[in-house]
This record gives structure tokens, C-alpha cells and sequence, in this order.
């Protein structure tokens, strides 16, 4: 009678745990740095190149919510336009063969181009800088969900399709449950290397005409020459990453517990 629950209290996830190699190359490397603050001056390197805990702590306490807020949600605004365009235009090259054949070499060179050129093109063709910001995240994320979407449904068995095809499924229930579930591994990668880009990628885009978010602080603190600031809004930006891919892998435990 008490076996059910004994399973479900083994089943429960547990919490993601740090591992300890990784807290002590963190502890190491926090030490290292606070060693650099002492002895900058002594080896010809500006106190302020390395600022000591105090000071970014204190950086820390003056980090304003409003632009960590705004800036996470242009991230997750552009993460889901794009993948929802990756995921129509993957469905759409995998129906559609000459789509596949004339319209991959240009995704090709799309993610060939260089982020910053696409924020100068970006400045030059669209006044909104909101829209700015949405359309280099969208045109740097949208084609990584394109293409390793279109490549596992590639890779979906034969086998698999042809005795779902047995079924004479339409073509809404063939992709819902074969192909987008066959797929879902792939997916998730994708958002894992996206979230890292678009972190990054935001940051970039609104060093360059916004007026808001940590994009422009930093270049603020830039301009200040604050290198406390620079590390406490990095710091954030890691942070939220972090908890992202936490939640992320969370997702993916419970969405892919079938390979468990």
C-alpha cells in the first residue's frame, strides 16, 4: 500500500545541483581576481582595471530592475518569434522540396553574416529601436531553430514515417505526433544555443541607439570608465543565463523523460 508513494518520492526531480569542480574554478577565479585588484599598480596594470568585491558589490546594489527586466524580455519576445518562424519554415522545406532547394542557401547566408552587420543595417533601415532590437535577434536565432529542426525531421526514421503514413494520418496529425516530437531533442538544443547567443546578441544591439536595458548601461559604464559597473551588469547577464538553462533543462527532463 505504501509502495506508490515510496515511487513517486524516488520519481520527484530533484534540484540541479552545482557541481563542486565547478564552485571551486569560480572560487578560484574569484580569487584570482581580487589578488589582480591588490597587486594591479604594482605590475603597471590601473587600479581600476580590477576592482575589488567592495566596489562591484556596491555596483551590484545600484543595479536598476526596470532594465534587467526589459532587456530578459526583448530576449524572450525575439527566442519565441524566432522559433516560431524556424519551426513554420522547417515544416515548410520539409513539405516543400523546391522551397528546400532554392530558399536553404539563402538561411545559408543569412547566418553567415556577421551580428554587427546586421545592427548597422538594422540603424539604417528601421527608425524603431525597439524593432531594431527585435529583428537582429530574430534574423541571428530564427535560422539556427530552421535548420536543426529541418535536419531531424531529415533524419526521422523511415520506418517511423512510412508506418505513420499506414495510418493515413493527415497532415496536421503527422507532424504533431511524429515528426515535432522527433524533433523535440533538437529543438531544445537549439533554444540551449540560443538563449547563450541572444544574451549575448541583446547586449550588443542595445549598445547602439537604446536608451534602456543593460545594453546601454553598460555603455555608460563604459563611458564612465566603470569597471565595477561592467562586471555587475556581466554578472546579471550570467546570472539570468544561468537560471534560464536551468529552467530549460528542467523542461527537457520532464518533456524527454520517454529516453530516461
Amino acid at each position: 500500500m505504501f509502495e506508490p508513494i515510496a515511487v513517486q518520492q524516488r520519481a520527484a526531480p530533484l534540484p540541479p545541483r552545482i557541481p563542486r569542480e565547478a564552485i571551486t574554478s569560480l572560487l578560484v577565479m574569484a580569487a584570482i581576481w581580487q589578488l589582480l585588484s591588490y597587486v594591479a599598480p604594482a605590475i603597471g596594470i590601473p587600479q581600476l582595471a580590477f576592482p575589488d568585491f567592495t566596489k562591484i558589490g556596491r555596483s551590484l546594489l545600484h543595479i536598476t530592475l526596470a532594465d534587467v527586466g526589459l532587456t530578459l524580455l526583448r530576449v524572450l519576445v525575439a527566442l519565441v518569434v524566432s522559433f516560431v518562424l524556424g519551426i513554420a519554415f522547417a515544416v515548410m522545406f520539409y513539405l516543400s522540396k523546391t522551397a528546400d532547394r532554392y530558399l536553404t542557401p539563402i538561411v545559408r547566408l543569412l547566418m553567415a553574416v556577421p551580428v554587427i552587420s546586421w545592427i548597422l543595417f538594422a540603424i539604417l533601415w528601421f527608425r524603431s529601436v525597439e524593432f531594431r532590437i527585435l529583428f537582429v535577434l530574430v534574423i541571428t536565432c530564427a535560422p539556427i531553430f530552421l535548420v536543426d529542426a529541418l535536419d531531424s525531421m531529415h533524419s526521422t526514421s523511415k520506418e517511423l514515417r512510412d508506418m505513420m503514413k499506414s495510418f493515413r494520418p493527415t497532415g496536421w496529425q503527422f507532424f504533431t505526433k511524429l515528426m515535432l516530437p522527433a524533433s523535440m531533442p533538437s529543438v531544445i538544443t537549439s533554444w540551449k544555443i540560443n538563449l547563450s547567443l541572444a544574451i549575448r546578441v541583446v547586449t550588443i544591439a542595445e549598445l547602439v541607439g537604446a536608451v534602456t536595458g543593460i545594453g546601454h548601461q553598460l555603455a555608460v559604464a563604459q563611458e564612465l570608465f566603470s569597471v565595477a559597473d561592467v562586471f555587475a551588469w556581466t554578472l546579471v547577464l550570467v546570472i539570468a543565463l544561468f537560471v534560464f538553462e536551468a529552467l530549460l533543462s528542467r523542461f527537457e527532463t520532464h518533456v524527454l523523460r520517454w529516453r530516461q
